[in-house]
């Protein structure tokens, strides 16, 4: 500071000419303590210190000197070090989180910023004029309105493949009620999710989602059907209600925690070194717990919304169970999915000839036949070519995936067989022969990957037919 020349804030400005007509008896001390919002012994001290020291009495002595807190030398260059080889892409909250937590280093999270702004490793945001929303009031209670919704995302990294989570996350609470890590956004993968919801938690009052075809049937010329997707029928059979919204920010708890998981959860499981999506579901119980004691807000009202389920995990399963008809031909025999069937009857099974059934595709696999108010025993006995499925935008990279997949699969196989002797590659052909004999009862097509029956089941196992 130069000789003559008092640097002052505007606060300090401020204090000084209140200070000053409190010396020349403008002011009383109570009033000249009130406009400053300080008692009145401490605007004696700023009085007392008036008199000794005119306005330089008024400013901070610690102004330009070094902070008592601030981190040393050795600190600094430590904290550097993991921030560049341990934590190169982390945000500042994040970093200073996880310095704290894994390397028992205190630092704020301003700190941290700083630091890594000067080693080139976080760039400051330009702050920018944003839309407006009105902004919604919460909920009152636990399980009244829920947000729903995928997010499709390199979750592992280059350690896995791309996958998709399912979030559920209550209104009111800003709660994780469900986190899931699927191959791509689909009615079965949203199905699992709330099988495991309504088990843990109960049944909530309503959903509030996107518009995506999952939820709502998105087809203005459609002429047939009841006007409900395959989760409308289920959340109604539960009577769950569906609330779509109009626009992403209108369902913005779901969106903004969403974008936080994909940093926070993404870091989270590189430190644990997690890899598949496996052992990214058993790593969820532990995030969500974290994350709910980190971010849950209390609920206005303590009572939750929730409906117990009362009914058993069979009877549960069949209210998930994607349905549909199909009408038995006289020798009661009915196809679906690129399988044919046979009922099985003890006599002559007249009575069924005709008959309407009702297939239920179960969501952890699966199918069951009703017939009235009872379930019909039913055998595989041939397949036949069906149309391959289509994708949309949230379903084609995890499609391209298992294309992807396979193809490797093929070419390491192939280069496997060249390796081998003409002798060898004929050994291996007859190993294979009886396993290419079967193939003709192997549904082929759609989604299916195979299936088996047992004779005295009613129940017949299927892959990926929901």
């Amino acid at each position: 500071m130069a000789e003559g020349l008092l640097l002052m804030s505007g606060r300090e400005r401020e204090r000084a000419h209140v200070v000053r007509e409190g010396v020349e008896c403008h002011l009383s001390q109570q009033e000249g303590a009130e406009r400053l919002g300080i008692g009145v012994r401490q605007f004696k001290r700023l009085v007392r210190a008036w008199k000794q020291d005119g306005a330089a009495g008024l400013v901070s002595r610690q102004r330009g000197r070094p902070s008592h807190n601030r981190l040393t030398e050795e600190q600094r260059s430590r904290v550097l070090s993991l921030l560049r080889e341990k934590y190169e892409d982390f945000g500042p909250t994040l970093a200073a989180e996880k310095l704290l937590d894994l390397d028992g280093i205190t630092v704020s999270r301003e700190t941290i910023r700083q630091m890594q702004i000067g080693a080139g490793l976080w760039k400051p945001k330009r702050r920018r004029a944003r839309r407006v929303f009105q902004t919604r009031e919460r909920r009152p209670r636990l399980g009244e309105l829920v947000q729903i919704d995928g997010s499709p995302h390199a979750w592992f990294e280059d350690r896995g493949p791309r996958c998709t989570l399912i979030v559920f996350i209550d209104d009111a609470t800003s709660r994780l009620m469900a986190l899931r890590f699927v191959p791509a956004e689909t009615t079965r993968a949203y199905l699992m999710a709330l099988r495991g919801y309504i088990l843990t938690h109960g049944l909530p009052l309503a959903f509030y989602s996107d518009r995506h075809g999952i939820f709502r049937v998105n087809a203005k010329d459609a002429e047939s059907g009841d006007g409900k997707t395959e989760f409308g029928r289920v959340v109604e059979r539960l009577k769950i209600e569906s609330i779509q919204a109009l626009t992403p920010q209108a369902k913005g708890r779901v969106e903004r925690s969403n974008q936080t998981m994909q940093d926070r959860l993404v870091k989270e499981m590189r430190l644990q070194g997690i890899s598949s999506m496996g052992e990214g579901n058993e790593y969820l119980p532990a995030f969500v717990a974290f994350w709910n004691q980190r971010f849950a807000v209390p609920a206005r009202d303590a009572k939750p919304a929730h409906r117990p389920w009362t009914g058993t995990a069979a009877a549960l399963e069949d209210a998930l169970a994607r349905r549909e008809e199909r009408t038995l031909s006289k020798t009661l025999t009915f196809s679906a999915a690129g399988v044919k069937y046979c009922v099985k009857t003890n006599g002559p099974g007249t009575a069924l000839r005709g008959a309407k059934v009702t297939l239920y595709h179960f969501v952890g696999g699966g199918m069951a036949v009703h017939y009235k108010d009872r379930v019909l025993p039913v055998t595989a006995y041939g397949t036949y070519p069906v149309a391959d499925p289509t994708e949309d935008e949230k379903t084609i990279d995890a499609r391209m995936e298992a294309i992807v997949a396979r193809a490797a699969h093929q070419r390491a196989k192939d280069g496997h067989s060249h390796g081998l002797s003409a002798a060898s590659r004929l050994q291996a052909r007859r190993l294979r022969r009886p396993a290419s004999r079967l193939r003709d009862l192997t549904p082929r097509g759609g989604r299916e990957e195979g299936f088996g029956a047992d004779n005295g089941s009613s129940r017949l196992t299927l892959k990926g037919t929901f």
